[in-house]
């Protein structure tokens, strides 16, 4: 029975996690960090984004011609963004935008910034001083795996990292495996994958401490919900399984 009992007490010990588990950045005391403007970068066009384009100039009549959604002095406020999906610029297969006046305009694989360069240097020829301001509408996330509340997130910011994007799925349940969430990207042809260890701080100076539209984070679960999973749930299970064959022994040895 002695034997037994250390057995069971062997099986506690090792379902129990520890600090070195559980704890997000547990070197960030010796952490240097880079500066945000050298990791991060403005997300660039990919093929089916949905563009709000606002144009503003002095002589707001000048602008008119210009324009042919109801979104172009629209705020981006949360309860409005499905009307502009619906009034803004498709980037279609060919990753172009068909703009009012102008004609089809390639701007796949540019960012925001480099569109509105671009844009306020064609109006210029026709409108005097234009200013021109682009968003992204459906610039959305998806989270799977050990988080409280998974699915795919949309928003209006531009910039948002990795912990914030977390935070929004409720963050990690007790059984995320920190030591391995990853992260699926793509931009343009191009794809990879990342694993990040929140339970260390390097990944921070990195260009993942961002997200990226359609990044894809998954985080795995750890080995104790991976056997709970199976036919012997858990360690409680275990140690009933257990008691009931001593049990039968017992009576049996009688």
């Amino acid at each position: 029975m002695k034997q037994s009992f250390l057995f069971l007490l062997l099986l506690v010990i090792m379902s129990c996690s520890t600090r070195k588990e559980i704890v997000y950045y547990q070197d960030i005391d010796d952490r240097e960090f880079s500066t945000i403007e050298s990791i991060n970068s403005h997300p660039k066009i990919q093929i089916n984004d949905i563009l709000n384009i606002s144009t503003a100039a002095l002589n707001p009549e000048s602008v008119l011609p210009f324009s042919f959604n109801t979104g172009e002095n629209t705020s981006m406020q949360p309860r409005q963004v499905e009307l502009l999906k619906l009034t803004g610029y498709l980037v279609n297969s060919d990753g172009e935008i068909n703009f009012p006046q102008l004609g089809k305009i390639h701007v796949r694989g540019k960012t925001t910034q480099e569109i509105q360069d671009m844009l306020e240097e064609k109006l210029s020829l026709y409108i005097k001083n234009p200013t021109v301001n682009v968003r992204i509408i459906n610039y959305k996330f998806t989270v799977q795996g050990e988080v409280r509340q998974p699915g795919t997130f949309e928003i209006i910011e531009e910039n948002m990292t990795l912990p914030q994007a977390l935070g929004l799925a409720g963050d990690l349940t007790i059984n995320g495996k920190r030591e391995n969430v990853m992260i699926f990207r793509q931009e343009g042809e191009k794809r990879e994958v990342k694993r990040i260890d929140l339970t260390q701080s390097d990944w921070v100076n990195t260009e993942f401490y961002f997200i990226k539209p359609n990044d894809i984070i998954y985080v795995e679960p750890n080995n104790p919900r991976v056997k709970s999973a199976g036919f012997v749930g858990n360690v409680g299970t275990v140690i009933s399984v257990i008691s009931i064959i001593f049990s039968a022994i017992v009576l049996l040895a009688r």
